[in-house]
């Protein structure tokens, strides 16, 4: 497993999408501390954060795009069908280098954030709480996008598919108030991963959104197992 994840984090950098994923994601993190700190002349980073999980709509497929598709469409995956690491191993493997570039990523774009404290004073507690709240919503997301990679041997559908379901699972919880139904809005406010980010966003550390979004996490994981369990056997 350890192999695997040493594999696919250094595979980010000897292609381009390491080097493309960090650009984006630190350009448009200086663009948004810009905007939501300096042009709106306030230190608080909770507009920051909020905004910036937007952008994960692009951003998340270009980490999870090739994870899967790749080894199938170069049939390589055959070797990860037959090697000695489980397939829950292989896939929580790939899982875990996605999450480590995007850390890594997001803990460099936090020094935008340091021309900000030197002018006023900065919530800690709210900067903690939202990095934490946006960690968790990326896992999820890049759990969603490596089983949209494992469907398919295309790079661009897979990207294509990851955006539009991430694009639905942050814009459902808008569309729930208009429902009547009780029940259904409920159900339809479950899928709804932006609703579970709220409380981080105003710097309360919430248990049970955790275990909401590492259960989304597991389930997703779970379900590209059973993908490549099946074709396994087929």
């Amino acid at each position: 497993m350890l192999a695997i994840y040493k594999r696919e984090l250094s595979a980010y950098f000897t292609s381009t999408i390491g080097y493309i994923f960090m650009a984006v994601f630190l350009a448009l993190s200086g663009a948004i501390v810009w905007f939501s700190t300096f042009f709106s002349a306030s230190t608080s980073f909770a507009n920051y954060f909020f905004i910036m999980i937007f952008f994960f709509i692009v951003l998340i497929p270009i980490l999870t795009m090739k994870l899967l598709s790749e080894e199938r469409r170069t049939k390589t995956e055959q070797i990860l069908l037959t090697s000695p690491v489980s397939l829950a191993g292989i896939v929580t493997a790939k899982f875990f280098a996605a999450l480590t570039l995007f850390e890594v990523t997001f803990l460099i774009s936090l020094l935008n954030l340091i021309p900000v404290s030197r002018y006023g004073t900065v919530n800690i507690a709210e900067i903690i709480s939202n990095f934490i709240g946006v960690t968790c919503v990326a896992a999820s997301l890049i759990a969603i996008g490596i089983f949209i990679s494992a469907l398919t041997e295309s790079q661009f559908i897979a990207a294509i598919g990851s955006i539009a379901v991430i694009l639905g699972t942050l814009l459902v919880g808008l569309f729930s108030s208009s429902i009547s139904n009780n029940v259904i809005r409920i159900v339809v406010k479950w899928f709804s991963i932006l609703d579970r980010y709220v409380n981080f966003r105003y710097g309360i550390f919430d248990v049970s959104s955790i275990i909401y979004y590492v259960s989304i996490s597991a389930i997703f994981l779970f379900l590209t197992v059973r993908v490549y369990e099946k074709r396994r056997w087929a």
